[in-house]
């Protein structure tokens, strides 16, 4: 068990540089956007964003899904080639497909997407959809190897690319929110085209290899995918569209904000998305498995309620500090419950795996389409109300309903031994300092600010004295720190 630890933290490390490089720039630099993007301009970009990513799952039809799932299946470097050469060549035919059509009527999609006239990042944004879905299947050729270094270089350059254009066309040719779309989905392009050149002997065509899953069982395995898969993400999609519709623009802008100050739990979530499945799957014995799942559920949830209780004690000096513009203030309220909601989509991804490993991706659909049914149900009460907090309470309702469903359907397919006390020892601990914190320290100034991480700092001595740490954990730990003094 130990081993399969470490394997995931070797692969979370890879996976987290790229991450980690972004979300520091893109804090840095948020008082640089926001100085001269309002937020308008920022809801914009953002909405299109969403919208990108939310199509993109939608025309690779479950390929990438497939494929990870399939390339375990045989051992033979030959059949992992021809199988990575077929997804590989049907990506690249459906998505060019796809954004050519989309790409005809910009006019009417991007005024129905964000509400105002907006065609030319439109079609900035449908480029993002090719390069973006095909630049997923490129680097999952490199997990699928577990080829960290190669895919920590080839995230670093498109992270560090895309940060360098965004800067040259926002701050030195002012092309405002418009910059930062031909900055992210330029780059990306540029370095899908360098990855397929750098994967060319393995994807060049060859003579047909027998043994190879065809196309028809690759989509028996990932079609039923898609919907479970495209209903999560439109949770994202859903949210900001009834934003931009019911509130205006802006709110869809301090919105993006309060997402982006949420970044700290997004980098954790996506590299355990990444990590997590290759690892999973790999596992051969279904009871090592069972205990596997488990066991790092409970580290993830200790992780992420961790940093959701910091970023909600917080979140009022962080936003003050990253985006001085006061059209953007109110987005504070937004961050906890961002925060937690993409803390809780990491234990769907858990789920995932669950189902995968059973073959009963079918399932998945029935909790996504719970979550979205709650979802848009919470978002017409709570939105009128609460205004941007209230999207992002609908969030987190929305996943707490999906995850209770996939429980219910999965714990007879597929048995995990969850940590039940464990977990709920991490949720009580900073639930209650989160909110004891938010509730009684003050709110401004330099005492509110240090009282506050005294509260998280709290966190982990009182799980401690609550006897959450076993004894190995705890004999680990003393090991760690004794060579850290060194």
């Amino acid at each position: 068990m130990g081993g399969y630890l470490k394997r995931l933290a070797s692969s979370l490390g890879a996976y987290q540089v790229a991450n980690i490089v972004g979300k520091l720039f893109g804090i840095v630099l948020i008082p640089v956007y926001t100085g001269r993007i309002d937020p308008g301009g920022y809801g914009i970009a953002e909405t299109l964003m969403t919208f990108v990513i939310l199509v993109s799952i939608v025309v690779r039809l479950g390929i990438i899904e497939a494929f990870l799932r399939f390339h375990y299946s045989d051992a033979d470097p030959d059949r992992r080639a021809a199988l990575a050469r077929r997804a590989v060549g049907f990506l690249l035919l459906t998505t060019t497909a796809a954004c050519t059509v989309l790409i005809i009527p910009a006019d009417p999609l991007a005024r129905l997407i964000t509400s105002v006239p907006a065609a030319g990042p439109y079609r900035v944004a449908v480029l993002g959809i090719w390069a973006f879905t095909n630049l997923e299947l490129g680097q999952a050729l490199l997990r699928v190897d577990e080829r960290l270094r190669a895919y920590a270089t080839v995230t670093l350059v498109n992270v560090v690319g895309t940060i360098a254009a965004s800067v040259l066309l926002v701050l030195v040719l002012h092309r405002g929110y418009e910059g930062l779309l031909l900055g992210n989905y330029g780059i990306s392009t540029l370095v899908l085209l360098g990855l397929w050149w750098s994967e060319r002997g393995r994807l060049w065509p060859r003579r047909p290899v027998p043994g190879v899953e065809s196309l028809r069982t690759l989509f028996r395995f990932g079609l039923p995918t898609v919907p479970a898969e495209a209903s999560v993400y439109a949770l994202s999609v859903v949210d900001r569209q009834y934003l931009v519709h019911q509130q205006g623009i802006a709110a869809a802008g301090r919105y993006a904000i309060a997402v982006k100050v949420a970044g700290a739990i997004v980098f954790v979530v996506t590299a355990f998305q990444y990590a997590w499945p290759p690892l999973a799957y790999s596992v051969a014995d279904d009871g090592d498995a069972a205990r596997l799942y488990g066991l790092v559920a409970t580290y993830y949830v200790l992780v992420t309620g961790t940093i959701v209780c910091g970023l909600t004690l917080e979140a009022r000096y962080i936003i003050a500090f990253l985006a001085p513009h006061p059209g953007y203030l109110a987005a504070y309220t937004a961050v906890p419950w961002l925060s937690l909601g993409w803390a809780l989509y990491g234990l769907w991804v858990i789920f995932l795996v669950i189902a995968g490993r059973a073959q009963v991706t079918r399932r998945n659909a029935l909790a996504a389409a719970a979550g979205v049914l709650v979802n848009l149900g919470l978002l017409v009460v709570l939105v009128p109300v609460l205004g941007i907090a209230g999207a992002g309470i609908a969030l987190c309702g929305a996943y707490l309903a999906m995850l209770a469903v996939m429980y219910a359907l999965l714990r007879r397919v597929f048995p995990v031994a969850f940590e039940w006390r464990r977990l709920a020892q991490s949720v009580l601990v900073c639930s209650a300092l989160a909110v004891a914190g938010s509730l009684t320290l003050p709110a401004t100034g330099p005492a509110g600010l240090l009282l506050r991480a005294v509260a998280f700092v709290l966190i982990l001595p009182v799980l401690a004295l609550s006897r959450f740490f076993t004894p190995v954990e705890l004999a680990g730990g003393r090991r760690l720190l004794a060579r850290l003094r060194r």
